[in-house]
This record gives structure tokens, sequence and C-alpha cells, in this order.
């Protein structure tokens, strides 16, 4: 009913707030207010549609006027008036395809290899830029003494120039031209206040600070703007939300009228209490509280697990145990902080048959990193399988474009023979440039020499090699996105699968019935062995997106959703809250509004979980139970107590376990960080003399019977005798 002058409606988690916007639109018309002179804006295509589909079913029929997306409203403003910057009106609109060839063009024209500057680090930080206004010229004055950035300046630089020359935008110069627009010329300013009287924002706790600009430009005059959002939910920071805008806005329009909506129509009132008891922890919020008028419901379960596995299994069976007494597998959600969690409950549903799809990602064995290194291990295992060899040839990029591997395919099946065959002989190379020459010669060397130290080596031993030595990890280091972290933490977390294999931890590698021949006189440790059961567990076709089937995702992929069912595991400091996040309050706010979204999506039933000892990244460690467990009022819990120690104000103190009072648990980052270590240092070798005793970590114990240079033979205890590259051998002297 509120129509005339600024409005802030503070919307919780689940209040109606979309039927909210559009019955607020719809009284706007019945008003008299003419259509053409309202704009409301949202974030996506699909929010934009719904929104939109409602107004007319309340307007009884088509309503002409702006409901889109950010984007959409100022490519329309911009294809009447963008010549006013000096753009033609028929400009191009570059996609994300389009912007990272137009990037790699310019990387090769100013000779700058994306080996040492990565091509998603250069457009993100290009994407920053435009964000936060700064022209190439601004940047080289805030960081052009830096040699990195120096290389971000020139290729920023001359990408703009192609822009220009082109007559195209992005999609970040959509924002950033318009506001320039609205800052360059008073006369289209007013042309679009007179025109967009009543403006409404959605989820406008997510805008940034290019986005606040642009609709409060657009409100200046008229000041009938209608903001709506939850504070409470501003999880997007890591991306470009800036929550001061909300929290802000009555600073911005001092006599704003603030509504809240905080009866909640999804969840039961302890889950609502419960996830009160955590973000009233936060000091960067509006004070709220929501509240049901449906009953307490059942209380929040909390199961403290040994390990993960263990973590895994017992969600899996609370799963079948809720489908047999008629629960819908589709009305159940697990929702886990990271990508990389995904990969134990996969494994774990797959062995109980429980249905499962994952939004948001992709399965974990289907992602391109590990597909790649799995790729690489199989060349390793069988230097003829020219179908990985195609894969990684050029993974990361070494200079090996499709011109050459068709060349190299076209060769080997000439001489009918195999790729690898082919690039080991110099003399069937002359078709190939020099620089390729040189690439695929590394590549080969680093293929050949575990291939032929394969039966000498752990698993784990080859993993890491393949990861430093083909310069996969550092090319992922180097291009320092966001994604690219999260493709190394997945990367490093398949070294969990294979230290367990590696440690004969078989059912917790598998979670598969009966793929172990409890027959075998010795389990198999080969190379061989483990990619064979790899092969096993991912074609293991569990996910049928159109099934009646559980969801997994990250919590941040959740948002807007709910289900009856949620279950939120890893809930342990450095897991959840992040490691990320620890040591800064701003984010460790955010971290909070996160858990607060995950809480809100349940309906009837929240499980919470978290394991007393978690393997990650290869590392196992004990782990201390969140900080937001230890908010979280106990009375609303049921099922295992939370332990906290008073005097530990930050993570409180691990529970005891098994006699490990006093141990310090080791937080995920430092975990990622000796992982890190571990592969990207490549150990000296072990001096050795005929008569020392030695340990492998395969082998067990020996006698170093001979030593000469690079070689070194050892008669093991249990082994017998064994020629082994001394430069290699995952080997200790006693």
């Amino acid at each position: 009913m509120h129509t005339e002058g600024p409005l802030l409606i503070l919307a919780g988690a689940g209040s109606g707030k979309t039927s909210t916007m559009t019955s607020r639109i719809a009284h706007l018309l019945d008003t008299g207010v003419s259509p053409y002179n309202i704009l409301a804006v949202t974030f996506t295509n699909k929010a934009a549609g719904e929104m939109r589909d409602r107004v007319e079913q309340l307007a009884g029929g088509p309503v002409p006027m702006w409901i889109m997306t950010f984007h959409a409203a100022c490519l329309r403003i911009l294809r009447r008036d963008a010549d006013v910057l000096g753009y033609g009106k028929d400009f191009v609109v570059y996609d994300t395809v389009d912007v990272k060839s137009c990037i790699r063009r310019v990387m090769k024209e100013l000779d700058i290899d994306t080996k040492y500057c990565p091509i998603n680090g250069v457009i993100a930080a290009i994407s920053a830029c435009k964000e936060a206004e700064m022209s190439p010229k601004q940047y080289r004055e805030t960081f052009g003494q830096d040699p990195g950035k120096e290389r971000i300046y020139d290729i920023y630089k001359e990408y703009d120039r192609i822009l220009r020359r082109n007559n195209a935008m992005d999609f970040d110069d959509l924002l950033l031209n318009t506001v320039r627009l609205f800052e360059e010329d008073r006369q289209v300013l007013e042309k679009y206040q007179d025109r967009f009287r009543y403006i409404m924002v959605d989820e406008y706790q997510d805008t940034n600070r290019t986005q606040y600009k642009f609709v409060k430009y657009l409100a200046e005059a008229s000041r009938n703007i209608c903001v709506v959002g939850d504070d409470d939910q501003c999880i997007y920071q890591w991306r470009g939300a800036d929550i001061r805008n909300i929290l802000d806005f009555e600073k911005d329009f001092p006599d704003a009228t603030v509504i809240k909506l905080e009866q909640n129509y999804r969840s039961t009132a302890n889950i609502l209490d419960a996830a009160h008891s955590v973000i009233e922890n936060n000091h960067q919020r509006k004070s709220k509280k929501l509240w049901t008028d449906a009953g307490r419901g059942e209380k929040i379960m909390y199961r403290r697990a040994d390990n993960e596995t263990d973590e895994a299994m017992y969600i899996a069976q609370e799963i079948s145990h809720l489908a047999g007494k008629g629960m819908k597998y589709r009305d159940i959600a697990v929702l886990y902080r990271t990508n990389a969690q995904s990969r134990v409950f996969e494994e774990a549903f797959s062995r109980r048959n429980v249905p499962y799809r994952v939004v948001g990602s992709v399965r974990y064995y289907e992602r391109k990193e590990i597909k790649d290194m799995l790729a690489y291990m199989r060349l390793v295992q069988n230097p003829s399988d020219d179908v990985s060899l195609m894969r990684v040839i050029n993974e990361p990029k070494r200079g090996v474009g499709q011109t050459t591997v068709g060349k190299l395919a076209a060769l080997a099946r000439a001489y009918d023979t195999s790729i690898f065959s082919c690039i080991k002989d110099e003399s069937m190379m002359g078709g190939i440039g020099a620089k390729a020459r040189k690439s695929i010669a590394a590549f080969t060397e680093c293929i050949e020499k575990y291939h032929a130290e394969m039966e000498n080596l752990r698993v784990r031993d080859i993993y890491d090699g393949l990861l430093r030595d083909s310069g996969y990890m550092k090319a992922l280091e180097d291009e320092n996105t966001v994604e690219a972290d999260s493709r190394i933490e997945n990367l490093l977390e398949f070294r969990t699968v294979i230290e367990n294999y590696d440690n004969g931890e078989i059912e917790a590698m598998t979670a598969m019935e009966g793929l172990d021949d409890p027959e075998a006189s010795a389990p198999d440790r080969s190379l061989a062995g483990f990619l064979e059961k790899i092969s096993l567990l991912s074609d293991i076709d569990n996910h049928d997106s159109g099934a009646d089937a559980v969801t997994m995702m990250t919590m941040h992929s959740a948002k807007g959703l709910e289900f009856p069912v949620v279950f939120m595991p890893g809930m342990e400091d450095g897991l959840f809250p992040g490691w990320r996040s620890v040591d800064d309050p701003g984010k460790m706010e955010e971290e909070r509004r996160l858990c607060y979204v995950g809480m809100t999506r349940a309906k009837e039933r929240l499980y919470l979980t978290s394991a007393q000892y978690r393997v990650m990244y290869g590392k196992g460690s004990f782990t201390r139970e969140s900080v937001f467990m230890r908010e979280l009022d106990p009375k609303l819990l049921t099922g295992d107590a939370v332990y906290e120690k008073k005097s530990d104000a930050r993570f409180g103190t691990a529970k005891p376990i098994d006699g490990s009072a006093g141990r310090a648990p080791a937080m995920p980052f430092d975990r990622l960080r000796q992982a890190k270590r571990e592969v990207k240092e490549k150990k000296a070798p072990v001096q050795l003399s005929a008569g020392d005793r030695v340990r492998h970590a395969k082998f067990g114990e020996g006698l170093v019977v001979k030593a000469e240079g690079k070689i070194v033979e050892v008669m093991f205890d249990s082994a017998g005798k064994k020629k082994l590259a001394a430069d290699m051998a995952p080997i200790t002297k006693i």
C-alpha cells in the first residue's frame, strides 16, 4: 500500500518476498500508475520471468512495463543513447566466449604466454577493474610497479581499445557505461528519471556498487524507490555484492519507510529459532526475527560422526529410513560448503542405492580436473592410450594446438602405431614446429619417467609427481581465480581417495559392495588396480535429473530453494566456516549468513553433522566442531551434544578422542597448504651406500645391496630384490 517515497522491505527467508513485490506492482497499476512509469529489476532472467508472470496474473493480462535484469535494462537504455559515449547504437555485446577469444588474441599479439598469465585470471582481473570503475590508466597508476600487474595493464589497455574499435561492449560494460551515461549527460538521466517514477529492486542485498549507482541515479528525482532484500542472506560478497547497499539505504534516503516481513511461511519454529540463534551473532545486520504460525516441529538432529565416511553413511542410512516411511527422495537435500565434499556422499549413496542428482556442478569423477589427471595416470599405465593422450597433451596449455594434434594423429594412422610412439621418435617430428616439439618432448619425458617406475611407486607418488611435473597444479595457481582455487581443492581432495587405496582402506574408497575379491591372497595396490576401481565407481550412473532423487548442492546454490528435509554436513571450523574466513570478521559474518541460508532451506526437518576425524587433501586430523554449532541454542538440538571449552573464544577445543586430548586439530587450510607443499616440492634423492638399512613407502624395510649413480638395488624383507631409481623412490634411510 506504500507507494510514495523511498521504501525498504526487509524480507526474511520464506516470508513471501516475491508475492509482496508483485502485489505492490499490481496495486500501483490499480491506482492509475502507468506501466510505462514502472521499472522492476532483478538478477536473473528466471526471476524476472516469474515476476512478470505473477504480475500479469494479478493484472489480468500482459503489462507493457520493464520487468527485467539489470543487464537487460542497461542494454535497452544504451541501445537508445550509446552515441553520447561515442558508441554506435548498433554496438555488439560480447559474451563470455567472445571475451575469452578476444583476450587470447590480444595476449598472442603482445607475446604474453598464457602459462605465466592465465586467460581466466586476466578476465577476472579486468572484470574487477570495471566493477571498481577503474580505467586501464587508473589501474596502472595503482598497481603499475608490479610486473604481473603491468602485463594485466597492457592486456586491459589493448582489450579496451579493441572493444572501442569494434563498437562492442562486454557484460561489465553494460552496467558501467550506463552509469557513465547518466554521469556525463544530465539530459539523458533526466529523461529516464521522468520515465521511471516508480522503481523496484529485488534481492537488493546482492547489488554491487555499479548497480547501486544505477538505481540511485534513477531514483534521485521521484524518490519512489522500493528495494526488497534480506541482509541476513547476503552471501555473494566474494563476487561483488556489497552489503553496505542495503545496510546504508536509510542513510541514502533518510525519509525511507522500513517494513519488515518477519512471518515465515516455510519452516517450523524450531528451525527458525535455531537459525536466529546463529545469525544474531552478526553485527552487520538489521534487527529482525522470523516467526511462524506453524508448530514447534522436530528438534534439529545433530550427529558427531567418527570420520567423513561414517558421516556420509549415517546420512545415507537416514535418507533410506525416511524413504521407507514414505518420504520422497526429491524432498531431501544435502547442502555442503564446498563441492569437494560431494565425493564421499556420491559413493555412500551409490552403496545404499540412494538416487541423487548434483545441482550446480558436475559429479565428482566427471569434473574436468579429475578426468584430466585420470587421463595422465592412464597414460602412465598405458602410453599407447591415444584417447587419454589427446585429452592432456595440451592440458595445461603448452602450445600444442588442435592442428598439431591432428598432424600427430594422422602420422600415427599412417604408421599404424600409437601417437606416443610417434612423439617419442624425433625423426618423425619434422613437420611439427620447434616450440611445440620442445613442449611435446617435456611431456613425453614426464610420462616415460613414471611409466618406467610405476611398479616401484605408490599411486600417490605417481599422482603427486604428475601434478607437479606436468605443470597442471602451477597453471591453476597462476590463474588465481575462485574457480581455479576450487579445482585445486578438488585435485587435492582426490589425494584422499588415493591415500585410502594406498593404505588398503578399500571399503572407504570404493563405497560399493562386492567390488573386491574376498578370496584374493593380497590386495592389489598397483596403478592399474586403482584405475580399474575408479572406472567402476565413475561408471555407476546414479544421476538422473528427472528422477525422484536426493538433491546435492552447495549452500550458495540452494539460495531461494526449499526442501522438507535438509542435511548440512561438515559442521567443523575450517570447513564451515571456511578456512579462508576464520581470521577475517567480515568474511566470518558472510559465512554465518551462509549457515543461516542453509538452515532456513528446511521446512520440516534439519540435520547437522560433523566428523571427529576428517581426511582432506590426503591428510587426516581431528576437528573442532563449528563455531556455529556452539552458537546454536542447545535446547533446540537432539542427538549428540556439542562440546565446548569456554577458554577458547574463537574455536573451542576438540573433543578428546581415544586419548588425543591436547593434540591441536589441524585446520583444513593447514592440510591444504601442506598438501600443496608436498605436491610442489621435489625431494632430493637420498644418498645411499651398500649395507644401508632403508624403508620404502610401498615395499617396507630392506637392505641396500648395490648403489650405482641414480640406481639402487634393495633386498626387501617381504618384497624381495628391487631395482629403484633413487631420485624417484619414496625411500628413507633408517
